[in-house]
């Protein structure tokens, strides 16, 4: 039998209306592919909801098991396993690094989508100084982004951490906007992020993350059941600073921080 991938339609497809989600899915799993890759959660709910038979590899997804894709982390059990995009100590690190670049902040908002997992985030807290207030702004569109972020650009003393979340990511620009606008140090969960003009970035290797994605692909074309293979949280993180958007907030980044970083931009 032929075991090699069954690549006969190749979409991105990472949102929209959920019937026609749905609706992709189906048609899909028609094809009687030997293995299905997907990414966001809309779309591993809807091809979950079209097979329970074939295998389905989901790549860098926050909280798998809190969506209810999997019975846990150790045994996913179902026809379903991956890599997550989140390592429950992340937004702790991220304000630590940020508090580094920005030693006045005492107060920090974590903003993430409503559709994200929020207790995810609440792991991350507890690590955090007690001198540091920490607080969570949950967002529906850009309206609530543009308010979040307004609002906490009114506090002394303030600090933003966008962690890994669907959402941010497609609306990074308005957000990187706004705390420039508002002259909020802000740390980022991807380095794109700080390419574009964000003050830093630490988070998961995204290349990483997809290239052990593939390996599950890999050993289940070669035999493996998804209920066997263990989840994978990120193992490679990267560190990236903007000098640049440094100095235009009157920030000096220590030398140190600068000589860990991935990526340091001028």
């Amino acid at each position: 039998m032929d075991r090699r991938p069954q690549c006969a339609h190749r979409h991105r497809w990472t949102g929209g209306d959920a019937t026609r989600i749905r609706a992709y899915a189906a048609e899909l799993v028609k094809l009687s592919p030997d293995v299905i890759v997907a990414h966001t959660p809309p779309v591993i709910a809807a091809m979950r909801q079209a097979s329970s038979s074939i295998p389905i590899v989901f790549a860098a997804v926050l909280d798998p098991e809190a969506h209810g894709f999997i019975d846990n982390l150790a045994r996913p059990g179902g026809n379903l396993t991956g890599t997550t995009n989140i390592e429950f100590s992340l937004v702790g690190k991220m304000l630590e690094m940020l508090k580094e670049v920005a030693p006045g902040i005492v107060r920090a908002a974590v903003i993430f989508s409503t559709n994200a997992q929020y207790l995810v985030y609440l792991h991350s807290f507890g690590s955090v100084s007690p001198t540091l207030a920490v607080e969570a702004a949950a967002v529906r569109d850009t309206g609530e982004i543009e308010a979040a972020i307004s609002e906490l650009g009114r506090k002394p003393g303030a600090g933003l951490v966008v962690p890994p979340d669907a959402f941010t990511v497609i609306h990074h620009a308005m957000i990187i906007a706004l705390a420039a606008r508002h002259r909020l140090p802000a740390v980022y969960a991807y380095r794109s992020f700080v390419a574009e003009g964000g003050l830093m970035s630490y988070g998961p290797d995204v290349r990483d993350i997809f290239r052990r994605t593939a390996s599950y692909v890999d050993r289940i074309l070669k035999g493996a059941k998804p209920a066997d293979l263990p989840v994978e949280a990120p193992v490679k993180f990267e560190l990236a600073i903007n000098v640049k958007t440094a100095k235009a907030l009157g920030l000096d980044v220590p030398d140190k921080l600068l000589a860990l970083a991935d990526e340091v931009i001028e």
